[in-house]
């Protein structure tokens, strides 16, 4: 029961001020030992891929950039056996026809800066407390 009404009550999101860019790099490629100090970035990299998300200031030669994401947090803590939380805030914004990158196994969620504000209104209107950074 306590599972239950925690995933009833809608969770608080951030929306991070900070401009990030996706990078793709060959799978090979060496990471930047300056990305590493940064106060926010994500890397993925399996067989196939090495992606990196970092703030748009940081440059980084890649074989692909997109450009213009804002970080949606979703303020924890969150316990491990609770589920259905992102997929939950993922239908609501692809209800409202907003593209999403999902970090993987995190709790964030990243918005085009241009879709931003139609994401928190969405979100708000579906329960959700949103605030900026």
């Amino acid at each position: 029961m306590l599972y239950r009404r925690r995933l009833m009550s809608k969770q608080t999101l951030q929306l991070h001020s900070t401009v990030l860019s996706i990078h793709s790099l060959d799978v090979d490629a060496d990471i930047p030992a300056a990305l590493l100090k940064l106060p926010l970035f994500f890397i993925s990299k399996t067989q196939d891929e090495l992606s990196i998300v970092c703030p748009s200031s940081f440059e980084i030669e890649s074989l692909d950039t997109e450009s213009d994401w804002q970080a949606l947090e979703v303020v924890g803590p969150l316990g491990f056996s609770l589920t259905g939380i992102m997929a939950n805030i993922s239908g609501v914004l692809a209800r409202a026809k907003i593209s999403i990158f999902s970090i993987y196994d995190t709790d964030y969620i990243l918005v085009k800066k241009q879709t931003a504000s139609l994401a928190l209104n969405a979100l708000k209107k579906d329960g959700y407390n949103v605030v900026a950074q």
